[in-house]
């Protein structure tokens, strides 16, 4: 694969960058945890990412770019850049379900980014979260380790975050001062301050933040400048977001918001709709508007963050020739109900009022935002996480390279891309080899951009029985125990006409290319009397 070398006099000029420190790029993979669609302020969000979105006014924001609909398969797509059942993890780590798609660990065949970019001479670093099933990520091609082997639980807790590989000592922090979006992007500088004792070599880093997955944890101040905002509900922010989508060209002006999803609690001993907001009685107002305060105060201070490591490659010169890309592991997080939990072992929901609104989201508490909300998070799309509807695959994509993506900054694309993407991208970029035991089923996502979409590709999805084909302008998608739905997307992305039944020939074509998929990447989807045993937060 080519290497791409070509950096532009004036962009030389203006970032300082000599002539011969622009060789191999360095590479930045920024993964956030249960973000949704429309939350960045560039995808029509109203909380506060001026980072996010300064690197999208120098880069190009991709509007269909799919992950997986859950956690840990979208992190063994990204690093492994296969489709995660063929690596083990069509599931999740905490459950082996005896099938080679869902062993629930990382299988031994599977090579990772870091482990392909060493040959091409690249140091590899993670910070945050891991969540493939093993123990110990420096044994996958990594250098320095420092975050969550698992879930995040507890955002005030530094002894939930570990540094390795083994007798590595991470940073210690005085009482009180320890936050784990902030604990993640300091190690994440010190690794990028090691890899600069070796000039000569690049370096990958892998920037996984918790934030904003539950618990909702979040500063004081932080919470402060949003305890208000969300007082109107999410009926009124799906309405101001399809808007500011429409003004930023994230959706075409035709788009319809769809209706209030439907929800299933723990178990699925109880489902139902998210209720107009206005339904619900005024101290239940109040308690569901402090939880989304507490999650936009969660995103916004990820994206400060970021900020410090935007600032810290634009002081050394290294901004213009680092491959940026962000993205989410799945649409927002619907767990479990319209009125969120507070106690994860039981999914207890809790009312607070009055004086308890304050300790929301201080350290000793445990909530979720809840589905009503998650679907305002996932705007105009239907469902969340879990689900292979829109609103459980479709995250915002942001790509910046000044060095090396020859398209007009601020540029907005609107071809399917994946996680699976992320592999191919970073090898063609390093000028690196694959020589991997399984074949790579994604493409160069900088190629693509650059060929304006590049050929018409077909993605599959399969997670929990939920399954979808991507196929050009059409989609072929199912919840589990239910019969295929078709749209089409050239007018219809919100998943509202269904067209399965004057389509049967359509439906059957895609099916089969499903089933061909399945069987040649270990997927079997489940069957429902499984029950609690993968229905699980994570």
């Amino acid at each position: 694969m080519t290497l791409r070398l070509f950096i532009p006099l004036y962009v030389l000029i203006l970032t300082g960058l000599s002539a011969s420190a622009a060789g191999k790029p360095n590479i930045l993979y920024i993964l956030a945890d249960d973000l949704g669609f429309s939350d960045l302020g560039c995808f029509g969000g109203e909380i506060k990412t001026p980072v996010l979105d300064s690197l999208a006014a120098g880069g190009v924001r991709l509007t269909q770019f799919y992950n997986t609909g859950r956690c840990c398969p979208s992190r063994a797509a990204l690093l492994t850049g296969q489709y995660p059942h063929r690596v083990g993890l069509g599931h999740m780590t905490t459950n082996d379900l005896g099938r080679p798609g869902y062993r629930g660990i990382i299988s031994d065949d599977a090579q990772t980014i870091a482990g392909t970019l060493a040959p091409a001479g690249y140091r590899s670093f993670i910070a945050g979260k891991w969540h493939l099933g093993t123990d110990d990520p420096t044994k996958h091609g990594f250098e320095e380790f420092y975050g969550t082997l698992v879930s995040a639980k507890r955002f005030f807790d530094p002894d939930h975050l570990i540094r390795l590989p083994e007798g590595r000592e991470a940073r210690q922090y005085t009482e009180g001062e320890f936050y784990a979006t902030d604990a993640v992007t300091d190690h994440a500088l010190d690794f990028i301050h090691l890899a600069r004792e070796t000039p000569e070599q690049p370096w990958f880093l892998y920037l996984a933040y918790h934030a904003p997955h539950f618990p909702l944890h979040a500063p004081k101040e932080e919470i402060a400048k949003y305890a208000d905002r969300y007082l109107g509900g999410w009926d009124k922010l799906r309405e101001e977001r399809l808007v500011t989508m429409k003004k930023l060209k994230i959706v075409p002006e035709e788009t319809k918001l769809s209706p209030r999803s439907t929800w299933q609690n723990y178990g699925e001993t109880e489902t139902g709709t998210n209720p107009a907001w206005d339904s619900l009685p005024e101290d239940r107002r109040l308690d569901l508007a402090r939880r989304m305060a507490i999650y936009a105060a969660m995103v916004d201070r990820m994206d400060q963050q970021l900020g410090r490591v935007i600032d810290d490659l634009r002081r050394a010169g290294e901004l213009v020739n680092t491959l940026i890309v962000f993205t989410s592991d799945n649409g927002a997080c619907f767990e479990w109900d319209p009125m969120g939990f507070d106690i994860v072992s039981s999914n207890q929901n809790i009312l607070h009022t009055a004086d308890q609104l304050d300790e929301m989201g201080a350290p000793g508490t445990f909530h979720s935002v809840g589905s009503g909300w998650a679907n305002a998070g996932n705007t105009p799309w239907r469902m969340y996480k879990h689900f292979n509807h829109e609103g459980g695959i479709a995250s915002p994509g942001i790509v910046h390279w000044p060095a090396g993506l020859n398209v007009e900054p601020g540029s907005i694309n609107h071809h399917p891309a994946h996680l699976i993407d992320l592999m191919p991208t970073a090898i063609a970029a390093a000028g690196g080899t694959y020589t991997g035991k399984l074949p790579l089923p994604g493409v160069d996502l900088i190629a693509q951009l650059e060929n304006e979409g590049g050929d018409e590709r077909t993605l599959f999805f399969e997670h929990q029985g939920n399954r979808a084909v991507r196929s050009g302008k059409w989609k072929l998608v199912a919840f589990d125990d239910q019969a295929w739905e078709l749209y089409n997307f050239s007018n219809d992305r919100t998943e509202l006409n269904n067209l399965a039944a004057q389509y049967p020939e359509k439906v059957e074509a895609m099916n089969a290319a499903w089933e061909k998929w399945g069987a040649e990447n270990q997927v079997t989807p489940l069957p429902a009397d499984l029950g609690v045993n993968y229905l699980k937060a994570d």
